[in-house]
């Protein structure tokens, strides 16, 4: 069958098999050539346990690790499987090529899907870290824990609850353009201030809970290498969002996460280990396309990024934090040599917030009408890489041939 993209208010129902899987090759080769050129220190990650794998952040952190370093890897996400007469999820496609991208070069990965806020699941990427460990013949003790989880909803694991998270401000409502994906248009949305219950149940989803938990679980059961490392992802933006973001549901998650770091590095460092929240650049994801001012500032800011020679995706992102933060030759050893902002977060947006970048970005954005969009934003940028996020749009693929979505 052949696959198009399906879009419904700029959310993307569908995915391409190959597309997916090329895009994944994409960061693979990326990786293998910005990784390869230089000493690599000691001190580098051996095991490495990807919490939401499959896609942006998490899938560039693993494909780092695993054809960066040559560690052995254990990823979890949840994905629906492709069948023969519907396609899967990106995430799903994403893994699949991964797997066995890996298994060509001799790399040790299991890849597990379902529930990560679970109990169960926790105990079964313990047995997953033992299995790969023996394969790998190395100690089962991971160094690094990446915690790049991205869900709306959340099942507590003692009793059940369901939670749903929210993005929307606290105290008043906020507005803001809205960027329409396949046409371009610009509407004025109006988003209402969070209840209680929503921004409690934002912060029970996407705050540092689950992140601590995981780290609970692996020491418990004594798969946690002393000198291990952890890191979450976060985002900040420019103060013309933080009334969406991170002065609203969002953004109280994220203290909580800030929060979440500290008490878990201050447990770490008594063994040699040490956590972090990693502030990373905005790109397109498929919450950036709906959440109001978001997908015009970042069409905004690419343009503005890659004039200047600036501009970085997932995957040079995580490159350059593995390799000049997390691992710089300075910091492979002791975890106090990481970089970090005053508040003890690692900085890659640190591009991004460029007084200069800033500056030029928010001129552009007030200069922006439907008329000149295309001109003084990137707008091609940001529906690229919409589309590339789900298979489509990507160089090399036949797109009128027949694809098999139930796999790769």
């Amino acid at each position: 069958m052949q696959i198009n993209p399906m879009i419904r208010n700029n959310i993307c129902l569908n995915s391409h098999p190959k597309g997916c899987a090329e895009a994944t090759r994409a960061q693979i080769r990326y990786v293998r050539k910005e990784m390869s050129d230089g000493p690599v220190p000691a001190g580098i990650p051996k095991l490495v346990l990807v919490v939401g794998c499959s896609t942006g952040y998490g899938l560039a952190s693993r494909i780092a690790a695993a054809f960066g370093y040559g560690a052995a890897t254990v990823g979890v996400s949840y994905e629906k499987a492709g069948s023969e007469s519907k396609a899967g999820t990106p995430g799903w496609y994403d893994n699949l090529a991964f797997d066995t991208e890996a298994a060509k070069e001799g790399l040790a990965a299991l890849t597990l899907d379902g529930d990560a806020f679970s109990s169960a699941m926790k105990a079964d990427a313990i047995k997953a870290i033992r299995e790969v460990a023996a394969k790998a013949g190395i100690p089962a003790k991971v160094d690094l824990v990446v915690y790049s989880l991205a869900s709306p909803v959340r099942s507590d694991p003692d009793d059940g609850t369901l939670y749903r998270s929210v993005i929307k401000p606290i105290g008043k409502p906020y507005a803001g353009l809205a960027m329409d994906v396949l046409s371009g248009a610009l509407t004025e949305v109006s988003v209402e201030s969070a209840t209680d219950e929503e921004i409690s149940h934002t912060v029970k989803v996407m705050g540092g809970e689950d992140w601590a938990l995981w780290i609970e679980a692996l020491g418990e059961a004594g798969v946690l290498a002393p000198e291990a490392r952890t890191v979450a992802y976060s985002y900040i933006g420019p103060e013309l969002s933080w009334g969406i973001y991170k002065e609203g549901t969002i953004g109280r998650a994220k203290e909580h996460l800030d929060a979440t770091a500290k008490k878990l590095d201050a447990r770490l460092r008594a063994s040699g280990g040490a956590a972090w929240v990693s502030v990373n650049k905005a790109l397109v994801t498929r919450s950036s396309a709906v959440i109001p001012i978001i997908s015009l500032y970042i069409s905004s800011l690419f343009k503005v990024m890659k004039a200047k020679g600036l501009h970085e995706g997932c995957i040079e992102q995580i490159v350059r934090l593995y390799r000049h933060r997390l691992y710089s030759a300075a910091a492979a050893r002791d975890p106090s040599k990481v970089a970090t902002d005053a508040e003890g977060r690692i900085r890659i947006d640190d591009l991004e917030m460029r007084a200069d970048v800033q500056q030029e970005t928010a001129k552009l954005m007030a200069e922006i009408d439907e008329g000149n969009l295309a001109e003084k934003a990137d707008y091609a940028g940001f529906r690229h890489d919409f589309l590339e996020t789900h298979g489509f749009d990507v160089a090399g693929v036949d797109y009128d041939a027949d694809v098999d979505p139930s796999g790769l």
